[in-house]
């Protein structure tokens, strides 16, 4: 599962309102498919610049991914990186390109459902859930450290007391 952060939440969501207001999008096409629309959002590249930079390598994302090497500096592997530095892993951008990670898929409105990789109306629902889901888990780190930061005032507090007695 993806690392939770406040860019890559925002980049889910700027991903699916540009797609719900009409964003080019072709499932088939490196720049315009569900990745290329995020890299869109996470990169100041255009839809042909993507695509130009994929087609250094070899295959669909799923395939870059897989091949990605953060020291080849190839035009094709510094979106990858980028999709790493956002918090992605090869895996994640499997399942973003299929639309296939079963957390998120629990997290559509109205429960659980497959959706098609290439259908925009699907692609915006997953980016939206994708979105809410990182959110929660990120408010849970947030609320578990909150926990813990009181759990160790508190120790040091009960430590004074008994130092004082």
């Amino acid at each position: 599962m993806a690392k939770a952060s406040t860019e890559l939440i925002q980049a889910f969501r700027e991903t699916a309102r540009r797609l719900r207001d009409g964003s080019a999008y072709s499932w088939g096409h490196h720049g315009a498919c569900n990745c290329g629309n995020l890299l869109q959002v996470l990169t100041p590249l255009n839809e042909m610049e993507i695509l130009t930079y994929a087609h250094t390598g070899t295959g669909e994302w799923t395939e870059l991914a897989v091949e990605y090497c953060p020291r080849s500096g190839a035009p094709v592997d510094l979106l990858i990186s980028k999709l790493e530095q956002a918090g992605l892993t090869p895996t994640d951008i499997h399942h973003i390109e299929y639309l296939s990670d079963r957390a998120v898929l629990e997290q559509l409105p109205g429960g659980f459902r497959w959706l098609k990789r290439n259908v925009r109306e699907d692609v915006i629902l997953y980016f939206e859930a994708y979105a809410c889901l990182l959110e929660m888990q990120l408010q849970m780190a947030h609320y578990t450290e909150q926990l813990i930061q009181e759990a160790l005032i508190g120790e040091k507090q009960d430590r004074k007391v008994e130092t004082v007695s």
